[in-house]
Formats: structure tokens, sequence, C-alpha cells
């Protein structure tokens, strides 16, 4: 009779730690899938060598000028793919005049709506990524 009752301890013990291990990976899993900038710290990680698409796109090079991080991304974002796109235009029709003129990089509102936050902080970041990208659309990346 003991022997059945020893089992059955042992058996829930280990019923119980299954239980609370299980419950702490699921924890940790859930943690790490909320984490929204996972993206980027894995291109961070990544070398460039294989990929001339992101060579710009390393968010972590630009600067820090607040607002959220949505804000952020959408502009850096927005900004890169403009720049490029018009530094790839300039390369083919072979104007050298730069971006400072370019209507899309004084306005740096592409993409901008009022609920990401500040327009200058947006403008801010939106300038500094057009850029880098006008600089890799021009030289051909």
């Amino acid at each position: 009779m003991k022997t059945d009752q020893s089992q059955s301890r042992i058996g829930n013990a280990f019923l119980v730690f299954s239980l609370l291990f299980g419950i702490g990976i699921a924890l940790s899993m859930t943690a790490q899938a909320q984490n929204p900038d996972d993206r980027y710290t894995q291109d961070r990680n990544r070398s460039d060598n294989g990929d001339q698409n992101r060579r710009g796109r390393d968010w972590d090079r630009y600067g820090n000028y607040g607002g959220s991080s949505e804000l952020r991304r959408t502009a850096l974002n927005a900004g890169y793919d403009e720049g490029v796109k018009e530094g790839r235009k300039d390369r083919s029709a072979g104007n050298n005049n730069g971006y400072q003129r370019q209507s899309t990089y004084l306005k740096a509102t592409k993409d901008y709506n009022s609920g990401l936050g500040d327009r200058e902080v947006f403008q801010r970041y939106f300038r500094e990524a057009y850029e880098h990208g006008y600089a890799d659309g021009y030289a051909g990346y």
C-alpha cells in the first residue's frame, strides 16, 4: 500500500514539474514573439555581402531624434526607398545635381500621417535615410 502511495506521489510530482516546465517554455516563446524590432536585429547581425538591396537599411547607423519606433521605422523606410528611386533615376539620366533640390527630399512627408507623431521629427529621419538611399541608388546598389 505504501509503495502505491509513493509511486502515486512521484507520478504527481513529475506531472506538476512537467506542467510548470511547459508553461515556462510557452511564456518565454511568447515574449520573444512579441519583440517588434526582431527583424531589424536579425538584419543588423546578417552580413550584407550577399544582399545589396538591404545595403543602407541598417537602421542603427541613423540618428535617434525621438518619436515612436513606428514613426522612425516608417520615415526611414520611406526616405530610403524614395532616395534609391531618385538616385537610380538620376544615374540613368546622367544627372549629377544631387538630391538637395528634389521636392520629395525637401517636403520629406511621403508616408507621413499625423497619427505617427511629430512631422518635423519624421522629416529629419526621412531626409537622413533619403541621403543614404540616394547615394546607394546613384551608385547602382
